[in-house]
């Protein structure tokens, strides 16, 4: 079993019952955020590139409940290393195996917000599922190639202007076949507003399954 809980932006929780995994944490300062900072628990961070919308509150939840936290290595060692946070490096293409299953940064075409790193995103597997986190990315032919992941869910950005807009989320559907995709990163602020029913209905017209979730809300897989 898995439980996917959206808390806003880009930030959901991952939780097997054993494991829990935060992505992308800004919490504070997003006024659609479904939790605070100081409310929410983790075993692991993922950290899909350095802009303030999506490191977020990344160093102080590490710090309080311990957790590690995964990124590309140049973003971990000019971000989290200097304040004290430990951070398992890793870099596009390599997988981490760890108590809970495995977490394997994927190609995301996006600036990084720190000179020499990577944006990334991530396929975690846990609980029997594999989820795949696309972080900020564009459109990209690599996505292709995630078809082979046999993804259970896909967490895809439909903002627009800064990541890819609908109309590229629904192609990048097509290309990966996920059992379920879930929108992320629109509405939180005027540049980035869709509407998220709309970009749902596209992607069942196309054959495949979407939720929008609201801040708080939850599937369990």
């Amino acid at each position: 079993m898995l439980k996917i809980t959206f808390l806003g932006h880009a930030c959901f929780l991952l939780d097997d019952g054993t494991t829990k995994i935060l992505t992308d944490p800004f919490l504070t300062g997003n006024s659609q955020a479904a939790a605070r900072a100081d409310q929410i628990e983790a075993d692991y961070i993922l950290v899909s590139h350095g802009h303030d919308d999506h490191v977020g509150d990344t160093e102080m939840i590490a710090k309080r409940t311990g957790a590690k936290v995964i990124c590309p290595i140049e973003l971990g060692g000019a971000l989290f290393a200097p304040k004290g946070v430990e951070f398992l490096p890793g870099n596009i293409g390599g997988t981490a195996r760890l108590p809970f299953g495995s977490v394997k940064m994927v190609t995301a075409i996006h600036g990084s917000g720190v000179p020499g790193a990577l944006a990334c995103g991530f396929v975690v597997r846990m609980g029997g599922k594999a989820v795949y986190f696309a972080g900020d990315t564009a459109l990209t032919m690599e996505m292709m190639l995630l078809k082979d992941e046999k993804l259970d869910v896909a967490l895809l950005p439909i903002g627009d202007v800064f990541t890819m807009g609908p109309d590229d989320a629904v192609r990048a559907v097509k290309m990966m076949e996920p059992a379920l995709t879930i929108p992320m990163h629109f509405n939180t602020f005027p540049m980035v507003a869709q509407t998220g029913n709309e970009f749902a209905a596209k992607v069942e017209a196309a054959g495949f399954a979407c939720k929008v979730l609201t801040p708080g809300e939850s599937v369990e897989l």
